[in-house]
């Protein structure tokens, strides 16, 4: 069975984006990258894929992203239609009727943890990946089989939270974990 796995970039206190939304505080150059890119070439957003010579480049982990609509908007905001066309992604929101028809991109209305179990069940060798947001997590907590951070050196204070709400407190194992010279932190964890 395919896993769920929650990969996103976080602040050393536990938030994925500002109070406003934005992660202009999560460094996107130095040492990390190069190893990000190797490792996770399918979760590079479309529009950089070709400049940054991946446009053949086969995914390595997930074939599927989900997200919430509010996460999606990011892509939308920059003026691309999707973030992710190279991948099956899913946008979850109540209004499924106000996103454009994409042939990549499924808005869908129905109960997220119904989605992620179907979707999970499907045969395929390569992961699900939640791409964000925290109340989406939050909402998708107990299906969640793994969470894979890039922990940033920055103290945010506020925010949106890696997880809102949901069946809080979790207790993890942690996996692995990879330090950086930029100040990154690439960590796993897996269900204790």
């Amino acid at each position: 069975m395919r896993k769920l796995i929650y990969y996103v970039a976080v602040s050393i206190d536990g938030f994925i984006a500002d109070p406003e939304g934005g992660f202009d505080d999560f460094l996107v150059e130095g040492d990390h990258m190069p190893w990000i890119i190797e490792h996770y070439p399918e979760t590079i957003p479309g529009h950089l894929r070709e400049p940054l010579g991946l446009a053949q480049t086969p995914h390595r982990v997930f074939d599927t992203v989900i997200m919430g609509r509010t996460t999606h908007q990011v892509a939308v905001d920059a003026g691309l239609s999707s973030g992710y066309p190279h991948l099956r992604q899913y946008v979850v929101t109540h209004r499924p009727e106000d996103l454009p028809a994409e042939q990549a991109l499924t808005a869908s209305d129905e109960d997220p943890v119904t989605l992620i179990r179907r979707l999970k069940a499907e045969d395929s060798a390569l992961d699900i990946w939640l791409c964000g947001g925290g109340a989406l997590a939050g909402q998708l907590v107990d299906e969640i089989d793994e969470f894979r951070l890039k922990v940033n050196p920055v103290v945010l204070g506020a925010g949106v939270p890696l997880v809102a709400g949901g069946a809080l407190p979790l207790t993890l194992t942690r996996r692995t974990r990879r330090d950086f010279e930029s100040g990154v932190s690439y960590v796993e964890y897996s269900r204790a």
